[in-house]
């Protein structure tokens, strides 16, 4: 494997493939996938994911929507990136070049955990103006604490350490991955984890993710959900050990206009682990009402 993911050996059994294209705008190369008819609905995937995240959801929504999801800036086959377009704003302006590019404005938008943030961004800055977003798990608040205060200067230290990319790309076994995804309370299928160590054992994806961390400054997102200019539907699952539950709530109490839908029993990768369920929010989030929790 090269230093970048190589689209015709990595990608050739990439999920969704006949939707893939590629297309050069704010000065890279990106990778995004467009399936379906009708108005555009775009989806944005989180920190270290690609749109292999958003595999078994696009299809569901193809029927009703012109579905857009591509590569976050450095992610996967969306490479190589300036480090500008790896912080929150220059990713969203990057976002909006590759939309003017494909000469699509999206009537809907959806975004996991990072994606989530940059969607709000997007939207409060008027690159989008859809009728309303829905955030999966959104990581809108910088973590707190001694965690906060180590991980971001570590990630910064990590971003441009060569060799650190070199270590971790070797150490992303299948053992380590399925722990790694274990650990942020939910359990995938075996095509998802293979796919996430074919990310996670990639130099330059790894770069890119470490990247995106380093430059990630969430201090301005709160004004960010106070100034969002439209509907916000907030999905919050029970088990998430990335986000905690509880800033959806936060979220919702900034907001002029939030929606909130908890989803109990599934971790932060919820919309991997029931897909189904993540495309019926998308296409009807006021209305959605979950099974209730088991006794």
């Amino acid at each position: 494997m090269g230093y970048y993911l190589d689209w015709a050996t990595d990608g050739a059994d990439w999920p969704n493939r006949e939707a893939s294209r590629f297309v050069s705008a704010a000065g890279m190369r990106w990778h995004v996938q467009v399936m379906g008819s009708g108005p555009p609905l775009l989806l944005l995937h989180g920190t270290g994911a690609s749109t292999h995240s958003w595999r078994d959801v696009m299809p569901r929504l193809a029927p009703y929507y012109t579905v857009v999801a591509p590569d976050l800036p450095g992610h996967a086959f969306s490479v190589p990136a300036a480090p500008a377009s790896l912080s929150l704003p220059g990713m969203a302006a990057a976002i909006a070049a590759l939309l003017r590019s494909l000469q699509l404005d999206p009537v809907r938008a959806a975004g996991h955990s990072a994606g989530a943030a940059v969607l709000v961004r997007m939207a409060v800055e008027r690159h989008i103006a859809p009728a309303d977003l829905v955030s999966f798990n959104g990581a809108f608040f910088p973590v707190g604490g001694v965690a906060g205060q180590f991980f971001s200067p570590l990630a910064r230290a990590f971003a441009n350490a060569t060799l650190v990319q070199k270590l971790f790309a070797r150490m992303a076994d299948r053992k380590a991955v399925e722990r790694l995804l274990r650990d942020t309370g939910s359990s995938i299928d075996a095509e998802g984890v293979a796919l996430y160590q074919r990310l996670f054992s990639n130099e330059g994806h790894v770069a890119g993710a470490l990247g995106m961390m380093a430059a990630w400054d969430l201090h301005w997102v709160p004004q960010d959900l106070r100034n969002l200019p439209l509907p916000i539907t907030l999905v919050a699952a029970g088990n998430d050990r990335t986000v905690p539950p509880a800033n959806a709530a936060e979220a919702a109490r900034l907001t002029a206009q939030p929606h909130r839908i908890d989803l109990p029993g599934l971790g932060h990768l919820a919309h991997e682990e029931d897909p189904a369920t993540a495309a019926a929010i998308i296409l009807a989030p006021g209305s959605f009402a979950p099974l209730p929790k088991q006794p």
